[in-house]
């Protein structure tokens, strides 16, 4: 008896697992043990292969060479955050219909049949069937219930209008992150060229060590630093090269497509860069406050919170409920014994008005209308708080901005000094009256106010398409 009790326990150990679906983790340092779960699985799939359809992908083409607002075209039908933000404001549309239909009566069809059996003892035996097949109308409406509706509404409206926002506000980050991505690659793509054009200067001036060393003008130690010079500048090459296939990456994944994909982009920085705001930060901080799509959301949470506020008071008053049924219900009886069968059909219809109100209910209608007045008060909070926030970004992108400039224009200075200054020291040791060092010291003097030119040219891009995203203002793009 002992082994029997035994063998069913184990039996129904190890049936609950799969009975009651998967348990909470096993311990608080173990890890979640992945389920073999051949439907999840198959969801997870499923819903990858939708998102990749061709139906909700923007067409690339590898050969076309893309500029910032070809991008963000593609940004904006590719990446999954835009249907994200589209869904979420359908859902509260939707909400919004719902809330609109209790204004009208719900009307209900009901039918039904029943069979009923009825037997008695009173000294003789009695018995009886009967069949009921009725069929009605129900109607229900509130009439009147002191505004507990129309704040559901405005509740719902305003939901619908923070969605809206966000929607906007979503597209308007998925802009900044594409022209941040794009000149990201720029970067990365003007200092491959720089770093090019390094080596190049790198290789000529080894040439020209090695065949003043043929002529016995050169040293052989300035031949091999020549060399490790040209080395390194082929070191630096190759490693900004990775850097531009990461950036790549980057922009293509904020493109909604593969990292691997072979996206071509325009080079602007060469190009005339837009012209930068020269209007007052005031006049910028009261434009963004008057359009930043964030900011007109959180002021629609205020009007959601002072709907749920009317909610909250409406419920201290009565409602007035009609409800009404008409019908038809046909009928039929038989006694046992009695070969004469009984049949009925009649119109029943019943109408009833109900007043109900709450005399008491423990406080809950009193701490719900303290909780929707803290949370009026909290939304209010939240739009100041965020008027402060918005005010330091802009300040600080408003900064930012005129630092890029300045630096652009110094670092436009510095090249063309550089650019002078190599070109001199190399005729001079052509002529003999400068040395390798001078020479060396020229080249990476170069070197680095190419880097520092092209890197200020894009930060500058960068600052004009920044303050913009703060102001809400569209983002101005460099075209040649």
């Amino acid at each position: 008896m002992n082994a029997f009790r035994a063998e069913v326990f184990v039996i129904l150990q190890l049936s609950v697992v799969p009975f009651f679906g998967q348990t909470a983790p096993p311990a608080p340092d173990r890890a979640f043990a992945l389920p073999a779960d051949s439907r999840l699985r198959a969801e997870l799939a499923q819903a990858q292969a939708q998102a990749k359809t061709p139906a909700r992908r923007a067409a690339f083409d590898p050969n076309v060479v893309y500029g910032l607002p070809d991008l963000v075209d593609l940004a904006e039908r590719n990446n999954p955050e835009t249907r994200i933000v589209w869904e979420r404001a359908r859902e509260k549309a939707a909400a919004l219909g719902v809330s609109r239909s209790a204004l009208f009566p719900t009307i209900a069809a009901v039918a039904s049949a029943s069979v009923n059996q009825y037997s008695l003892f009173f000294g003789k035996f009695y018995h009886e069937d009967t069949a009921l097949f009725p069929a009605s109308l129900h109607m229900s409406w509130t009439i009147l219930d002191f505004g507990a509706r129309e704040s559901s509404i405005d509740l719902a409206r305003a939901n619908l209008l923070a969605a809206d926002f966000t929607f906007n506000d979503t597209h308007r980050r998925i802009i900044l992150e594409v022209a941040e991505a794009y000149y990201r690659l720029l970067d990365a793509m003007s200092q491959e060229d720089a770093a090019q054009a390094t080596l190049t200067d790198a290789r000529t001036v080894q040439q020209a060590i090695e065949a003043r060393l043929v002529n016995g003008l050169a040293t052989l130690p300035d031949v091999l630093e020549a060399r490790a010079a040209s080395a390194q500048a082929q070191y630096e090459l190759t490693s900004i090269q990775g850097l531009v296939e990461t950036a790549r990456g980057s922009l293509t994944t904020v493109l909604g497509m593969s990292p691997a994909a072979a996206v071509r982009v325009r080079n602007v920085t060469g190009a005339s860069v837009p012209e930068t705001i020269e209007e007052p930060f005031e006049a910028v901080v009261a434009r963004a406050l008057a359009q930043r799509p964030d900011l007109l959301a959180q002021a629609a949470r205020i009007r959601a919170a002072e709907a749920q506020v009317s909610q909250a008071r409406a419920a201290w008053y009565p409602s007035l409920d009609f409800s009404g049924d008409w019908g038809h219900t046909n009928g039929i009886g038989q006694e046992k014994g009695d070969l004469a069968v009984a049949h009925s059909s009649i119109y029943p219809y019943q109408a009833q008005l109900k007043l109900s109100w709450t005399v008491f209910d423990g406080g809950a209608r009193r701490s719900e209308s303290a909780r929707a007045l803290s949370g009026r008060r909290e939304a209010q909070a939240q739009v100041a708080a965020s008027r402060d926030q918005i005010e330091n970004e802009i300040w600080a992108s408003y900064i930012k901005l005129k630092t890029a400039r300045s630096q652009q224009q110094a670092a436009d200075a510095l090249l063309q000094a550089a650019d002078q200054s190599y070109s001199s020291a190399m005729e001079a040791f052509q002529a003999g009256v400068r040395t390798f060092i001078d020479v060396t010291t020229a080249q990476r003097d170069l070197a680095r106010a190419r880097t520092a030119q092209v890197t200020a040219r894009v930060r500058l891009l960068e600052g004009i398409a920044d303050l913009a995203f703060r102001a809400a203002d569209p983002i101005p793009a460099a075209q040649h």
